[in-house]
């Protein structure tokens, strides 16, 4: 189990460094924030679980809980769940631009066009563009990289709460073996009851 931790935040690592990459390239402030914090934490889960350190893979699978909920933000986001919208609000880029993501303009089969002349509203340094012919929407590619952390979060969080489990019940079977010589204990020893006589020679 110990190994299929290590596997996991191995592969966990590798996708949100994927995905860290077209997040900026969109100028996605948010979850270049989120995706920056993930690889930190998964560094520490990974030395954790290498040196044995229950407290690392604790804290590891902690943050695993809340990674899953940004993540479920995020499909919610994309799918305009409830009052969201991802065509108006500009929550992943902390309201700084109106870039939206990087699959929007790239995805696979999207034909760009640019739209001349530009509205009153559009700002200066944007160009305004109209996107057709995608064969899959940029929204459902985001909701697929989200989904994936989330496998990959929920499998992690399994195997570390077994790992901790696993190495808290072979500290305790340790100190129990080991508790007799950690205080020191001495078996009995006789004592000897013999006095010694003096003894004179004759001449």
């Amino acid at each position: 189990m110990n190994l299929l931790l290590k596997k996991d935040t191995q592969r966990s690592c590798v996708s949100v460094l994927e995905r860290q990459i077209f997040d900026f390239l969109g100028y996605q402030w948010a979850p270049i924030l989120a995706n920056f914090i993930h690889i930190i934490i998964v560094i520490l889960g990974l030395f954790g679980t290498i040196q044995y350190r229950p407290r690392y893979i604790t804290g590891y699978a902690v943050w695993l809980v809340l990674w899953v909920t940004w993540n479920v933000f995020v499909i919610c986001f994309y799918l305009e769940a409830g009052d969201l919208s991802k065509e108006t609000d500009l929550i992943l880029t902390f309201n700084i631009s109106m870039h939206r993501s990087w699959w929007m303009e790239n995805g696979p089969g999207c034909t760009v066009t640019s739209v001349t002349p530009a509205p009153e509203w559009a700002p200066e340094d944007h160009r305004y563009i109209t996107v057709s012919g995608c064969f899959l929407e940029y929204q459902y590619i985001e909701v697929a990289h989200s989904s994936l952390q989330i496998f990959l979060a929920l499998a992690g969080f399994i195997y570390a709460c077994y790992v901790v489990k696993c190495i808290t019940e072979e500290e305790d079977s340790f100190d129990f073996i080991g508790g007799f010589d950690s205080y020191g204990y001495q078996g009995p020893q006789k004592t000897s009851h013999l006095q010694l006589q003096p003894m004179y020679m004759s001449k």
